[in-house]
């Protein structure tokens, strides 16, 4: 009985091994009939700054998009936009988030590196200064923090500098120190005077005291502040890889768009700030307003570069601003509807254009009963002439004030500039045109010398409309 147990507990062993083997057959052969996912792609991507304007690789990469375009993407930050472009020249990275000055001024070189995106097509910049200063002419024999010489901060300074009338390395010194936080700091520490940073940085500068002296953007000037860049031997060896790479660009600046909350922490994260309010400024100010949902470089603002850098360089003088970018395949995710189809799915939430209030109610009854007089005696005159019309005046229509009241001359008004503001924008709040800001430009021609710069805390008249 007991021989018999066994072995029947030996054939149900057996069995079960049997089966057991027989499964590990069948998950092996479906597994080999499975196709392997396609092998991620390793590349290092670089960016030059700790600003906003860095954003659409930071989210990128955090959100996962460049693996969704088979990029395994090593972010590595290399301080300073001429280090970064070293790095691209070298081949360690693939493509690099730098400052336009630092392509450019490696073009000229010989280097072949190009902008293929714009990340920020103009300066974010603000100029920030010691608490005693409120005048540009105040910065005379004063010395000033910029990350490298040749860099978009340095470009900014000397550019802000001479259209206030200051000589650059003669009436401000220009003392090279590095990233943002080290100039800030540099700033507290009272080793400087003034530097221009960007936002989230701003918003601790202005709770802590310190004078914004322009807002960069008070210049209407087009500036390629940032970009995608990558050498023109990556682009003819491996165009496939940096299709991918701007794909995974254009579809990060939607989702940052797109995804406020997201945003702001992948913000958060790198700028190092917990700051509620400056990094919703920095989403609001740079993210939605600033950087553009087709990243087009602005060969409008490189020409402007050029003239800059024309000064001291002859072959920027000679240079066309084509030279400089690869639109290729931005026009074709452009063209092909890649980036309208992005944006089709989802309502973006952009910034509304600034509105006036509208014009308050009419005055009080008391005041306008002279003139609700006139209008139903006038109503009465006509009524003798056209018995059929016998239309009386909607409350409404009896308060507009007559003819006499209109002839009182609106007196000018004193203003005060704030950061963000120009004399277009002027023109369009108070006038609402634009195109007439050179009527409050003729009006301040004391005080304002150049239309093109005025700094905060500037006070102006403004003349009263037509």
């Amino acid at each position: 009985m007991e021989k018999t147990q066994n072995k029947a507990l030996g054939f149900l062993i057996v069995s079960c091994l049997l089966g057991w083997l027989a499964a590990g057959r069948f998950s092996v052969a479906a597994a080999a009939e499975t196709p392997a996912p396609k092998a991620l792609k390793k590349v290092v991507i670089a960016y030059s700054a700790i600003s906003t304007s860095q954003a659409p690789a930071w989210v990128a990469h955090e959100a996962g998009i460049f693996r969704k375009y088979g990029l395994d993407v090593q972010l590595i930050f290399v301080e300073s936009g001429s280090r970064t472009v070293q790095t691209l020249i070298s081949g360690d990275v693939v493509a690099a988030q730098v400052a336009g000055p630092s392509v450019i001024q490696s073009n000229l070189q010989g280097s072949g590196v190009v902008l293929i995106a714009g990340i920020l097509n103009t300066m974010d910049y603000k100029f920030i200064v010691s608490r005693d200063i409120t005048r540009p002419d105040q910065l005379k024999g004063k010395v000033v923090a910029v990350s490298r010489i040749g860099s978009s901060s340095d470009f900014a300074t000397r550019y802000a500098l001479e259209k206030y009338g200051l000589i650059p390395d003669k009436d401000v010194s220009i003392l090279q120190i590095g990233s943002q936080p080290a100039r800030f700091s540099a700033l507290e520490t009272g080793k400087i005077h003034g530097v221009m940073i960007s936002v989230p940085l701003t918003a601790k500068a202005a709770k802590m005291g310190y004078t914004t002296l322009a807002d960069l953007q008070m210049l209407g000037l087009e500036y390629q502040h940032t970009g995608l860049a990558v050498t023109q031997n990556v682009i003819k060896t491996q165009p496939e890889l940096v299709r991918n790479v701007l794909k995974a660009f254009v579809e990060a600046i939607h989702y940052m768009k797109t995804h406020r909350k997201e945003a702001v922490a992948i913000l958060g994260k790198y700028l190092k700030s917990d700051d509620p309010e400056a990094l919703a400024e920095a989403y609001e100010a740079i993210g939605q307003a600033l950087i553009p949902e087709k990243p087009y470089p602005t060969l409008k603002g490189i020409q402007i570069m050029l003239r800059e850098m024309g000064i001291k360089d002859p072959a920027a003088r000679v240079a066309r601003p084509e030279q400089f970018v690869d639109m290729t395949l931005v026009k074709e995710l452009d063209s092909t509807g890649f980036i309208d189809r992005l944006y089709k799915s989802t309502s973006v939430a952009k910034v509304a254009p600034r509105t006036e209030p509208a014009a308050p109610p009419a005055p009080a009854k008391e005041k306008a009963a002279p003139a609700e007089s006139k209008v139903k005696a006038v109503g009465t005159a006509e009524e003798k002439v056209k018995p059929a019309a016998k239309q009386v005046p909607s409350p409404e229509e009896k308060t507009t004030l007559p003819k006499a009241a209109s002839t009182v001359k609106p007196a000018a008004e004193e203003y005060i500039i704030k950061q963000g503001d120009t004399l277009s924008k002027l023109a369009e709040r108070f006038y609402n045109s634009m195109n007439k800001w050179p009527k409050i430009y003729e009006a301040n021609r004391d005080s304002v010398k150049n239309p093109h710069y005025i700094y905060i805390g500037q006070k102006i008249v403004i003349p009263p409309g037509e």
